[in-house]
């Protein structure tokens, strides 16, 4: 587990926010705990508020590194710190903050289902101590298997990679069987909680000869990107992802927010908090805008001739 990890400092082009100041000049460094891989993301977003790390701001990483099972001992350290914001990443860590604490302020980000995971009352008024962003993660993987049909007209069964321990993937699954019967495909549900998990449920693949590989939204399948990635490749699959990351790491296609955008997102959440506002009074962000991204050369190397209708919809093609 990684015990702290320092933001990599930059230019500040905003004049530090009122306060970064006052701390500053009371002496008080604000001290952000983030349950979640390190990233620049957050950084840059802060830099925006004017706080900079090492100099008036301080920064607790805790990686789960891809272990979810790890998240409540992380929060709960970070409790004990006394942070004055948490940061978590994905709804089980999300998760493991709320049981950690109803009182330290709670920045949530990339999670599919704030009201239906119980982390807020509503999205326009959450009422306790956790607001953050919504990635409605749950609502896109109809559209993701609409965009894999497109590609492949043909395929008729669709392997779904889901981790058991993440508490949104039970609604994806629902959304994802809502649109089984208009597509003409079959689900074949495959599960892995963590890294150690992914051999076991690549073998079981081996019977199932699926046309195609959905992998749904979770912070472990991320960090595994480039091996999942991998596997697709060697048994020919084309697979359908969340983010960009993962069309960069060899997968086919994704349909998704912008992961980065929304971590960065969630320091505009953080400045606020620390500025004085409170979690109850700030709405739950919800993304607008969608990439769809395609790797031609994966494309190729599967014998696929990607149509010019979903080429021309794309974001950014790979190749």
């Amino acid at each position: 587990m990684i015990s702290r990890r320092a933001f990599i400092a930059g230019t500040v082009g905003v004049v530090a926010g009122p306060l970064a100041t006052e701390a500053q000049q009371a002496g008080k460094v604000p001290r952000i705990g983030v349950l979640g891989a390190p990233s620049d993301a957050l950084g840059k977003g802060l830099r925006e508020f004017g706080y900079v790390e090492g100099q008036n701001i301080a920064t607790e990483w805790r990686d789960a590194q891809g272990r979810q099972e790890r998240y409540p001992e992380a929060a709960a350290e970070l409790v004990r710190l006394k942070v004055d914001v948490i940061v978590a990443m994905g709804t089980p860590a999300t998760l493991a903050a709320k049981n950690a604490t109803n009182k330290i302020p709670i920045v949530m980000t990339l999670v599919a289902d704030p009201v239906g995971a119980g982390f807020v009352a509503s999205l326009a008024r959450p009422g306790a101590n956790i607001t953050g962003l919504a990635s409605i993660a749950s609502e896109l993987v109809g559209k993701q298997l609409e965009l894999l049909k497109e590609a492949i007209p043909e395929v008729s069964r669709v392997a779904v990679l889901r981790n058991p321990g993440n508490q949104s993937h039970p609604l994806m699954l629902r959304q994802a069987d809502a649109v089984t019967r208009t597509l003409g495909v079959r689900l074949q549900i495959l599960e892995a909680r963590g890294p150690d998990d992914l051999d076991a449920t690549f073998a079981a693949l081996t019977g199932k000869q699926p046309g195609a590989l959905l992998i749904l939204a979770d912070a472990m399948f991320f960090q595994q990107r480039t091996r999942i990635a991998d596997f697709a490749a060697k048994r020919r699959l084309p697979a359908m992802f969340q983010g960009k990351e993962n069309v960069e790491a060899g997968g086919l296609m994704s349909y998704g927010v912008s992961i980065p955008d929304m971590v960065r997102r969630a320091a505009t959440y953080v400045g606020k908090i620390l500025n004085g506002a409170k979690p109850a009074d700030l709405p739950v962000e919800q993304p607008t805008k969608f990439e769809l991204v395609i790797n031609l050369k994966t494309a190729k190397a599967l014998g696929l001739t990607i149509p010019q209708s979903l080429l021309l919809r794309a974001d950014q093609i790979i190749e």
